[in-house]
């Protein structure tokens, strides 16, 4: 058991920690929340003994091994991946290097019996110590680690010079988990990981067997992994047992009952106040005066952390776009001999919301560049629908951002006029508060850029959205903010994301990307990593059988063909029978698009409804309550979506008939 007894840390007039309390028992799985500067990184820090406290101690058993991996400027060098992932168990490589010296010493026939025999009873010890560690394993478990975060085969040869920062991290992660300390200690671990990678260090840290405290802007990863949740704010840490989910109820919940209690607590000072002030100077009241004056010095004020306010907004108005919005035909690309897709075919319609997967390196970027317009293919056509109009929002996006334009006038610039007065509001759902609006795009740190490219593009009007990496640098809140923008958005939405939530949330269609293809899966996510895992259960529909003439069966069998005025007549009743059934189908689409419309609205109602009793004051205070009222709205969210594809289908069919 690792423990904080009467922790403190400030830097000058700032304070993190007050003299907190707090515990972490093996085996346990914590998450480290709290909002930005709070002080996690700090905390993590002193627990890796690479910071000290200013008051306080922390309390750990004698012999425990801590591992901490920061959020980025881990490099390695002079060996090759394989080699440098090894030396996470150099103990037990250099047990191994004394065994084989000495196998070579004991077939040397000179020695005497005496020593010969000491090396034996050498050699049968470091032979049980590096079996019973697991050592005759190592390349195994080595391979699995490397593997499982993403690297190849070939890759375990290359230097470690030669990888980017992103793959340092990657190594160094892998180095970690393979020497399996008593405490680990990560801080944004998923930072450069993909999917697939992201999956497997799920599973892989929901099996570890020792301690691990993770800071982590991904819900998802949160949820799988963590058993208990460490609220670190206003000073402070309070556990919250569970999954994050969990804590998002149960912290809000205590929050409105703190803010209740701050409220009643500020209405009891003020009537005492308004007491003292009122019978100061009378003498026959001076007693109760002094009483109430006492009491005043006794109250300790409650402190209540600022209220971050939900941002929601609706995107500027676009013109609806053609069906067709984007079409790649027999797209090559290469850079040289590295040929990323060679004969690529996919298809775009109005609606669509597409997740692009991959490993990293496989061609999502390349993809969205040749989608975007920016980048021609070699060979192929990209042919863009009817009245598209289009936001890209490239992984450099946050570089491409005038550095003269104050943090304001950055959104103000090309915002259509009726979204300017929601400028403050979105600003401040990116972490942009007070002065920070006033400050030059030049001098924002990367992540600011980036939460600011983000809001950026939220304001322009769009009927096609491409976002490559938009979560990246965004905390929770803002990526909150984001992905209810999004859910909300009615045009086209093709992204490529490494946050799980944020693609299982959005996209209704998947496209892995990889091997010089791009292989579209209709549904979610979670249904596509099944399919993935059970290829068998695939099955390619039967088309329907066209009977042949032969089989075809005769109206009058065995009777000579028609004259020519019976033919006549034949065919205008099948002109009169064709107008009655287009008539009939017509008057079926109209009642089916009034239909739709009275459920659209019904529904809409429902979810105002819900809304308007989750903002009553104490609503997530009866949890059982609270989860089936977001599980109904979350429903019915998903249904308006479906009924409005529908709409638009239906009358976009009635308008062609027109």
């Amino acid at each position: 058991m690792i423990q904080l007894s009467g922790l403190t840390k400030a830097f000058g007039e700032r304070v993190l920690l007050d003299s907190v309390t707090w515990q972490i028992s093996d085996g346990e799985r914590v998450g480290l929340c709290g909002p930005n500067g709070a002080g996690k990184t700090t905390l993590l820090r002193m627990l890796a003994d690479l910071d000290q406290p200013d008051g306080g101690r922390i309390v750990k058993p004698s012999g425990l091994t801590v591992g901490y991996l920061p959020q980025d400027g881990l490099t390695h060098g002079g060996r090759t991946v394989l080699e440098e992932a090894s030396t996470a168990f150099q103990p037990l490589l250099d047990v191994k290097a004394e065994m084989h010296a000495l196998e070579e010493r004991l077939g040397d026939a000179s020695i005497p019996a005496a020593e010969h025999e000491a090396m034996l009873a050498r050699y049968s010890e470091l032979q049980d110590r590096f079996r019973l560690a697991e050592g005759y394993s190592i390349d195994l478990k080595i391979a699995t680690v490397l593997r499982g975060l993403g690297f190849t085969t070939p890759d375990l040869e290359r230097p470690t010079d030669e990888f980017s920062g992103g793959w340092q991290m990657r190594l160094a992660l892998a180095k970690l988990l393979l020497g399996q300390p008593g405490l680990l200690l990560l801080d944004e671990p998923t930072n450069h990981l993909d999917l697939d990678a992201r999956n497997w260090l799920e599973t892989y840290l929901s099996a570890y067997p020792h301690a691990v405290v993770v800071v982590s802007h991904d819900r998802f990863f949160l949820d799988t992994v963590i058993t208990r949740i460490a609220d670190l704010n206003l000073r402070t840490i309070t556990d919250y047992p569970g999954s994050y989910s969990h804590y998002i109820a149960e912290r809000d919940a205590r929050l409105e009952r703190l803010r209740q209690a701050k409220r009643e607590q500020d209405e009891e000072v003020a009537r005492i106040k308004q007491f003292v002030d009122r019978f100061r100077y009378q003498a026959t009241k001076a007693a109760q005066v002094q009483s109430r004056l006492k009491l005043l010095e006794k109250v300790v004020p409650i402190e209540v952390p600022p209220e971050r306010k939900r941002i929601r907004f609706a995107f500027p108005t676009c013109a609806k776009s053609g069906r067709t919005v984007l079409d790649l035909k027999h797209v090559r690309k290469a850079y040289g001999d590295l040929v990323v897709f060679d004969d690529l075919t996919l298809h775009v319609e109005r609606g669509d919301r597409i997740a692009l997967v991959g490993p990293n390196g496989a061609g999502k970027s390349t993809l969205m560049r040749m989608l975007s317009g920016s980048e021609a293919p070699d060979a192929g056509t990209r042919h863009e629908g009817h009245q598209i109009v289009m936001e890209y929002f490239a992984q450099d996006e946050a570089t491409r951002l005038d550095p003269n334009l104050t943090v304001y006038e950055t959104l103000q610039a090309g915002s259509p006029m009726h979204m300017v007065p929601m400028i403050r509001n979105i600003l401040g759902g990116f972490l942009f508060t007070g002065d920070d609006v006033y400050k030059k795009a030049g001098v924002l740190s990367g992540g600011e850029r980036t939460r600011l490219a983000v809001a950026r593009m939220l304001l322009r009007p769009s009927n096609t959205l491409l976002l490559d990496e938009p979560t990246n640098h965004l905390d929770l809140d803002s990526k909150d903010v984001l992905l209810d923008a999004l859910l909300d958005y009615g045009g086209t939405l093709i992204f490529v994301s490494h946050d799980r939530y944020f693609v299982e949330r959005l996209a209704t269609r998947i496209v892995e990307v990889g091997r010089g293809e791009a292989v579209m899966f209709p549904g979610t996510y979670e249904e596509f990593l099944w399919r993935r895992e059970h290829p068998e259960t695939a099955v390619t529909p039967a088309l329907p059988s066209v009977p042949t003439k032969a089989s075809r069966p005769s109206v009058h069998e065995g009777v000579s063909p028609s004259p020519a005025r019976t033919q006549a007549q034949a065919a205008r009743k099948q002109q009169i029978s064709d107008g009655r059934r287009k008539e009939r189908e017509l008057r079926a689409r109209k009642n089916r698009v009034a239909e739709l419309e009275t459920r659209i609205a019904e529904r809409e109602q429902a979810i105002r409804d819900l809304e308007a009793s989750m903002a009553e004051p104490g609503f997530f205070e009866d949890r059982e309550r609270s989860q089936s009222t977001v599980r109904q709205r979350e429903a019915l969210m998903w249904e308006v979506g479906e009924l409005m594809s529908q709409w638009e289908e239906l009358s976009e069919m009635l308008e062609s008939e027109a």
